[in-house]
């Protein structure tokens, strides 16, 4: 057996922990149609029109991709009212995580994260032997006093998760603005906006406003939510023209596949559909916090496709049973969060269906 010699920052580095996929868990158990409520997917899938486009995309799989993303950057800039150079694509926005921290923090540098948080902030830094410090979260929001306060003369960036993954709360565009106005010239400030599009407080919006040529913000976005094109991995951020120069510099040159290319551009043009996405989600937000609150949780509001909910002790014993009823929820253990539960929202029958078997569990437990 060979020697090898891992640096420590990697060998105390564990892998983020995916939601079970649905093929695992009926070849484990044996059972089948399970219902998969875990990972933030959108259940009403993509776009027909992406959908038609990225299998069009097919036949030209004997060709690379378009390396600079020409036309989806034309069209998405202009949907977002940002010059095309401040674009920078990504296999989905964790690549875009991951080169802001090898562009911008490197080993020697330092981040600020709040925590509870996406985990795989914290992940890209250790890969890299960069050190990090974490704010815990006011009640469920983010805490911007305490992670201004965290920072010092190490410093090169600061990430935020606005609406916050996995506690669904949301801070107002003039708050993180005021909070940015307090970092020292030179610190980086990067707001992952993966769930941006399910807010429905209007005064609460995107920071995109705040990207400019002369200040250090990125703005990080996926197409993976509501697009529901999280099987083509597909991110983006938008930051000033040189920071996106200094990423292109280290990004793969052709990470993103001609079906990822095309589905995105056609999903652009369907905003009829996420529309449609957006209401039936925000209309399975309130059935699923009244009828969990009805069970007895307590439920915790949400801007985004997700909730979150107060389960006790039980918590992972519900995660357990829930999973051999078919199914497949978050147990927010690895959040340091054991009591709680995250589900995402479903379909109207899946979330009736998840309802109807947690009550199940329940009883059953009490019994």
């Amino acid at each position: 057996m060979s020697t090898l010699n891992i640096p420590q920052h990697i060998e105390s580095l564990k892998p983020y922990p995916p939601g079970k996929p649905i093929k695992e868990l009926e070849r484990e158990l044996g059972v089948s149609g399970v219902i998969k409520l875990a990972s933030n997917e959108s259940p009403f899938g993509p776009s027909p029109k992406a959908v038609a486009a990225a299998a069009k995309a097919l036949a030209e799989l004997h060709r690379y991709p378009d390396g600079s993303a020409y036309y989806l950057r034309t069209k998405l800039a202009a949907h977002l009212g940002q010059p095309p150079e401040r674009i920078v694509f990504g296999c989905g926005t964790n690549e875009i995580l991951d080169l802001t921290c090898r562009v911008f923090v490197g080993p020697e540098g330092r981040a600020v994260l709040p925590h509870p948080s996406f985990l795989v902030y914290q992940k890209f830094l250790q890969a890299l032997g960069a050190s990090y410090a974490t704010v815990p979260l006011k009640g469920m929001s983010l805490d911007l006093e305490a992670l201004a306060r965290a920072v010092d003369g190490s410093t090169r960036l600061v990430i935020i998760c606005n609406p916050n993954n996995p506690t669904g709360t949301v801070l107002a565009s003039e708050e993180i603005r005021a909070f940015a106005e307090t970092l020292p010239a030179g610190v980086i400030l990067l707001i992952d906006e993966a769930y941006i599009d399910f807010v429905r407080d209007r005064d609460k919006g995107t920071c995109l406003g705040l990207v400019t040529d002369d200040r250090n913000i990125i703005v990080t976005r996926t197409f993976s939510k509501i697009y529901g094109l999280a099987g083509l991995r597909l991110g983006y951020g938008v930051m000033s023209a040189s920071m996106a120069d200094y990423m292109n510099r280290v990004r793969q040159p052709f990470n993103i596949t001609s079906p990822s290319l095309a589905g995105a551009e056609a999903a652009l043009d369907d905003q009829e559909f996420l529309e449609m996405v957006k209401e039936k989600i925000w209309s399975g937000l309130e059935y699923l916090s009244q009828a969990l609150t009805g069970l007895g949780f307590k439920v915790y509001p949400s801007q985004t496709n997700f909730i979150i909910f107060e389960a006790g002790d039980r918590a992972g014993e519900i995660y357990q049973r829930m999973l051999k009823k078919g199914i497949i929820i978050r147990h927010m253990a690895s959040f340091g969060m054991d009591r709680f539960l995250r589900v995402s929202v479903g379909t109207e029958e899946e979330n009736k269906a998840l309802i109807q078997r947690l009550g199940e569990v329940l009883k059953e437990s009490a019994g």
